[in-house]
């Protein structure tokens, strides 16, 4: 049996990167899937490979900043499937800035980004997760929330944020067989990061240079954390709750 046999799994900002990587594990483990995400074209190409797959999949476009936005997600859900098993919640920006150069708009809209889709998230799926007896949320985190880069503090202050959220509603749900962990995914270099990196005067031999000096050997990937996140929502990990597990190598 697999290990998320005919479970109902939500994924966030799951067209690409991390989130993609996310979302082929967890339908590969079994789920049946919605993946959310603003990028439609992608999102849908992602849910008809899984179709093709033989896997059970749908799409949600939509901005999950709005707090309607992510009950319309919710409903949606429970209207095709019919339950709800697991979160992940993997919406997220990681715009560079010093403390000079933030200014109040742009700490405001990474906030809305990184905190607002996962706690309206986790307030509209954790009545329907408590009338089926329990479930797990994953939220995707970062290592930037201990410190973090100087130029990204609005990016690390967030995920500071998804740290106490992850830890607050794992307390008050528990009884309520809701597990909440935080997942950090480590250095992964999604096309985004990549083009980041390159901006930033990095090219791709200089990277892989840093790599070899990892503890690991290795930056880490998508998949990296697709199979942990699987873990996190399976049963096998019934104990696990308000921790942080980190891929970091």
């Amino acid at each position: 049996m697999k290990p998320l046999h005919d479970k109902v799994v939500i994924v966030t900002g799951a067209a690409h990167g991390i989130g993609r990587g996310i979302a082929e594990a967890v339908a590969a483990a079994g789920a049946r899937i919605v993946l959310a995400d603003l990028d439609e074209a992608t999102g849908q190409e992602a849910v008809r490979s899984f179709v093709n797959e033989g896997r059970e999949a749908l799409f949600f476009g939509g901005d999950l900043t709005d707090e309607e936005t992510c009950g319309a997600l919710i409903k949606k859900t429970v209207a095709d499937f019919g339950r709800i098993d697991g979160l992940v919640n993997n919406v997220g920006a990681f715009p560079r800035g010093t403390l000079e150069e933030t200014t109040g708009e742009f700490f405001d809209r990474v906030m809305a980004i990184n905190l607002k889709p996962a706690l309206f998230c986790c307030k509209h799926t954790i009545p329907v997760m408590k009338s089926n007896g329990g479930g797990a949320i994953v939220n995707i985190g970062s290592g930037n929330a201990y410190g973090g880069s100087p130029n990204l503090l609005a990016y690390s202050i967030s995920k500071g944020g998804l740290l106490t959220l992850t830890r607050n509603l794992a307390h008050a749900y528990a009884l309520e067989n809701i597990r909440i962990n935080l997942l950090n995914p480590g250095w992964v270099l999604t096309e985004k990061e990549l083009e980041v990196q390159v901006a930033e005067g990095r090219d791709q031999a200089q990277l892989e240079e840093r790599a070899k000096h990892r503890m690991l050997g290795r930056f880490q990937t998508p998949e990296d954390a697709g199979q942990t996140t699987v873990f996190l929502l399976s049963d096998a990990a019934s104990q696990v709750t308000s921790q942080v597990v980190n891929l970091g190598g």
